[in-house]
């Protein structure tokens, strides 16, 4: 969402006002500044116990602190305080996944200040030596911890924002399933405060039970010998799929992925989506790619959705109905696969319909009576039919031979 989505006359604009474990002590003036001034002070509730009481000289600042779930709360918040001063308190730099960027999606750029402070992300690299460029950075905060899943490669540095004392153990737990038992962990608490301290260890021998609520956890990635290796590229080995059969193979999905070309931040409806191999991969290449799933089958359903655990996209949307009638109500999609029930009567156009434009739609047919529903609709609406065989070495008596797979037909259209 680019826009702001909170319509309000504010007297003055909110100030984001960063800050560290160090508290008080460690803002700079111009920060310490817009906190005196506020006549309302917003944070959490360790957050409001770092600034000392009675620093306004009208009289203390109301103090609120933020209740759960955040981001309802905010307008209400706003409103009743729109003809004050509001000074939010941040952790570190407030647009690094922080409370800042919320207030900005919302207001709008125009309405929110953010004075920033060093980020406990920032800090940490400085701690560890690690250049920014080849640091991945995300947040388990509001997450599962699965999300880390697209992360974890050989030789991968990460670090991570964590929600609470126990993800350290979860994330060692997370490596050591995927194979990579052997990979470094290091706790960085109390960033930038008198109370700082690292614990360090590998995945799988993880012994810290104590560790303190505010932290960041990096991981240096090492797999063990014949570790799966999943990289973020489309085309998954065929195995790394819980399957009943219904599964758009390797190099199929390869080429279909290619042609719905996944962009950052667009939505893919995966339609008769069977393993949900397609959604998943989408979603795979970009943190903010979204998909939805839609299959008619509850155990598949069931199914794609621990494919996605599995796969690190546990935000898969799962639509259980059969589609045409499913797809009513869905957001818009940028992308469309139609891997299955393309025969059924008004799928195709409805999908077609739904597309915004400059959307794509792939969809895939094995038999004769969908090629045929895929070849009227090429002759409607153009694109590009495309047959695909692919055939694999198999043993012929004492020799090998090509095996061939049955051949696909793909249909792949860009709407104007």
């Amino acid at each position: 969402m680019n826009k702001a989505s909170v319509t309000m006359e504010l007297a003055h604009p909110v100030t984001v006002a960063g800050i560290g474990a160090g508290g008080w002590d460690g803002l700079p003036p111009a920060t310490r500044a817009a906190i005196t001034a506020a006549t309302v002070l917003v944070g959490s509730d360790r957050q409001l116990a770092l600034i000392p009481a009675g620093l306004v000289a009208d009289g203390p600042a109301t103090r609120i602190p933020w209740p759960t779930p955040l981001v309802p709360a905010i307008p209400g918040i706003l409103a009743e305080h729109r003809d004050e001063t509001i000074c939010v308190l941040a952790s570190g730099d407030p647009t690094c996944y922080g409370i800042g960027s919320t207030l900005v999606r919302l207001l709008g750029p125009g309405q929110v200040r953010v004075l920033p402070h060093p980020s406990s992300v920032s800090l940490a690299r400085a701690r560890l030596g690690w250049r920014a460029d080849r640091t991945a950075v995300t947040s388990l905060v509001g997450q599962p911890t699965e999300t880390l899943h697209p992360l974890v490669q050989p030789g991968r540095q990460i670090l991570v924002l964590s929600p609470g004392s126990a993800t350290p153990a979860q994330i060692a737990a997370l490596l050591c399933a995927r194979g990579y038992g052997p990979s470094h962990l290091t706790v960085l608490e109390q960033l930038g405060g008198p109370a700082e301290r690292q614990l360090t260890g590998t995945a799988t021998h993880w012994d810290h039970p104590d560790v303190d609520p505010l932290h960041v956890v990096a991981v240096d990635c090492v797999p063990e010998p014949g570790a799966p290796l999943l990289p973020t590229t489309p085309g998954l080995p065929d195995t790394a799929y819980d399957t009943d059969g219904q599964l758009t193979k390797r190099e199929i999905r390869v080429i279909t992925l290619a042609a719905l070309a996944p962009v950052p931040g667009q939505l893919l409806w995966d339609v008769g989506a069977g393993s949900g191999s397609i959604a998943i991969e989408w979603m795979r290449t970009h943190p903010t790619c979204q998909a939805i799933a839609i299959e008619r089958d509850p155990t598949r359903s069931a199914r794609i959705a621990a494919n996605a655990a599995a796969l690190g996209v546990p935000a898969l949307r799962v639509v259980t109905a059969p589609a045409p009638a499913a797809l009513a109500g869905l957001p818009a999609p940028d992308a469309i696969f139609v891997g299955g029930g393309a025969t059924t009567p008004g799928l195709l156009h409805d999908t077609w319909h739904a597309l915004r434009p400059g959307g794509r739609l792939v969809a895939t047919a094995v038999t004769l009576e969908t090629e045929q529903a895929l070849a009227s609709r090429y002759a409607e609406l153009g694109g590009e039919l495309t047959r695909i065989a692919v055939s694999r070495a198999a043993p012929v008596g004492g020799f090998t031979g090509w095996r061939p797979a049955m051949p696909v037909t793909q249909w792949a259209v860009t709407k104007p």
